[in-house]
């Protein structure tokens, strides 16, 4: 099990694409944003463990979270995916999960999917 991810290094690693997030700078290196994908899908998953959840951000990452039942194979029941930017910015408090899903640029499937409790980041909240 990888150490924890501390509140200060999830705030570090999101600087660095905020103006991005905010419409006034192009977008970071694709490293720069993974960094921050990365780091934030994962701390949501120390934060609410478990496999009945895929949280999935490509090319990024792909985590599991929240307790329920596990899933072994095939494609999950409960299934969210988006792109980098809509994450991040779900993850900082800049979108809200439902306006997300209202647009499609969430889908979340299956009854478990739905992290509108979870987000935005409590150590991101602005």
């Amino acid at each position: 099990m990888p150490a924890p991810i501390p509140a200060g290094e999830l705030r570090a690693v999101l600087e660095p694409v905020e103006a991005w997030l905010d419409g006034a700078a192009e977008q970071p290196p694709r490293a720069v944003v993974g960094a921050a994908v990365k780091t934030t899908a994962r701390w949501l998953a120390q934060q609410v463990p478990g496999r009945s959840v895929e949280l999935r951000v490509p090319p990024h990452v792909a985590v599991q979270c929240i307790e329920g039942p596990r899933h072994t194979r095939g494609t999950p029941p409960n299934v969210v995916e988006t792109d980098a930017a809509t994450w991040l910015r779900l993850t900082s408090g800049r979108l809200t999960w439902d306006a997300a899903v209202a647009d499609g640029k969430v889908t979340a499937s299956g009854n478990r999917a739905d992290l509108t409790g979870l987000l935005p980041l409590s150590p991101l909240l602005r």
